[in-house]
């Protein structure tokens, strides 16, 4: 038996809001599987679990604030019989006091989904006494079939503001592997007013899984008051010649959907993750006193949600993808960090963090690192400029890179190093 608590999903997390169960007791569990919704400071992050074996038990109720490392479930380890095991005690029929023995899995009935509690008692015992005991909370939750969707995937909460809102599962589209539906999918069918229990001013500006734009602030103001106070930071800049890069892409892009296009930013996370594998001490994190150097270049791509605020989940070992690879990454990044649907692991993982100012025109930006991690690489806006090439004078598109370091890791030399291996690596695009 093992313990599944709440995980630390950055520097600045203190606590979060358990949201959603995607898993119910007796469910099996594999690395990976994403269990539960959380609500921090950065908004809503799907919780993954790295144990394979049966829930026995969710310890945690919806809705309620939890410190990190409090307990979220109780994961057995495939032998185990679930939670619900003591079912099997009413088959005593001979034993008067089987009446408060049979209202204990009747109290537990709200838990587990629809199917079960119908299903899963004996036709012969448990029939006659079902009336005996009115279940006041499954009403709102079960309305009626045709309202929650009896028979259609889908989780307890999703299932729960269905039937509050009046909307037919069937007529909803899973987003979940196999076409599971989840509490977003129903509040993306309810409209905005589902994210909301009762509306007001200050609601109409959050998105619907949680955002929210002042607390994420905070948090971000603590994560670099931290940073600034304990990091010995050091900043060096370097403008790097775009021009091969810029006529590699243009016609790498030629005749491609815009769907199917590779764009500039993608070019700098394969540089900066395959520069970082190469020089030493720019790549892992600073913890416990001392430094952990990464086997592989998990790269955090910084990304502005709409309405203000910034995450930088991580692709993982990012020098070991293919160009198409990592854009296809970014993009998928993107769309479920402004959807409010990152994972655990893509929060916590990250060795060094990528900024890009893409068409914003800020030549250039110094930024601040992410604790713990020892790196943050900023590219400005690339832009024409006047250059020296082959003793002549010409236009070139051209980009300043700015590295944050932290001094405890590396020095100006070792720096100097990253930055000239990304301006070479960039003059030879095809080979990215």
């Amino acid at each position: 038996m093992s313990v599944f608590v709440m995980p630390s999903l950055g520097a600045d997390m203190e606590d979060g809001k358990l949201v959603e169960w995607l898993v119910k007791p007796g469910d099996a569990v594999h690395r990976g599987d994403v269990v539960a919704v959380v609500e921090t400071q950065k908004g809503a992050i799907e919780i993954e679990i790295f144990e394979d074996g049966i829930v026995q038990s969710l310890e945690a109720e919806l809705g309620a604030t939890l410190p990190v490392g409090a307990t979220l479930a109780m994961i057995g380890d495939g032998a185990a019989k679930p939670a619900p095991a003591p079912k099997p005690v009413p088959a005593q029929e001979a034993v008067s006091p089987a009446a408060p023995q049979e209202q204990e899995p009747a109290a537990a009935e709200p838990v587990t989904p629809e199917p079960t509690a119908v299903i899963a008692p004996a036709p012969e015992a448990p029939v006659p006494e079902a009336p005996a005991v009115p279940p006041p909370t499954p009403t709102p939750i079960m309305p009626a079939p045709a309202t929650t969707g009896a028979g259609i995937a889908a989780s307890p909460a999703a299932r729960a503001l269905a039937a509050e809102k009046g909307i037919d599962l069937a007529s909803i589209t899973g987003s979940w592997p196999g076409g599971a539906i989840v509490l977003a999918d129903v509040e993306g069918a309810a409209g905005p007013a589902a994210a909301a229990p009762a509306p007001g001013p200050a609601s109409s500006s959050k998105p619907v899984r949680g955002f929210d734009i002042e607390a994420m602030r905070q948090g971000i103001a603590a994560a670099m008051t931290r940073s600034k106070r304990e990091i010995p930071h050091y900043y060096m800049t370097h403008e790097i010649d775009l021009q091969q890069a810029t006529d590699w892409l243009a016609s790498k892009n030629a005749g491609l959907e815009p769907a199917g296009r590779l764009l500039m930013g993608a070019l700098f996370v394969k540089a900066t993750a395959l520069a970082a594998k190469a020089v030493d001490g720019l790549n892992g994190t600073f913890e416990d006193g001392s430094f952990h150097p990464s086997e592989v270049v998990n790269a955090g791509v910084a990304v502005a949600l709409r309405g203000g605020g910034l995450v930088a989940p991580a692709i993982p070992a990012a020098e070991e993808k293919s160009l198409a690879e990592v854009m296809a990454a970014m993009r998928d990044l993107v769309a479920r960090a402004r959807a409010g649907r990152l994972r655990s692991s893509e929060m916590t993982s990250g060795t060094i963090t990528i900024s890009s100012l893409g068409e914003r025109g800020v030549d250039q930006m110094t930024g601040v690192i992410y604790p713990p991690q020892v790196a943050l690489v900023t590219f400005g806006t690339p832009r024409a400029v006047a250059r020296v090439v082959g003793g002549a004078v010409e236009v070139r598109q051209a980009v300043a890179v700015t590295l944050a370091a932290d001094h405890r890791t590396s020095d100006g030399r070792r720096g100097a190093r990253f930055l000239t291996e990304i301006d070479q690596l960039l003059q030879s695009p095809e080979a990215l």
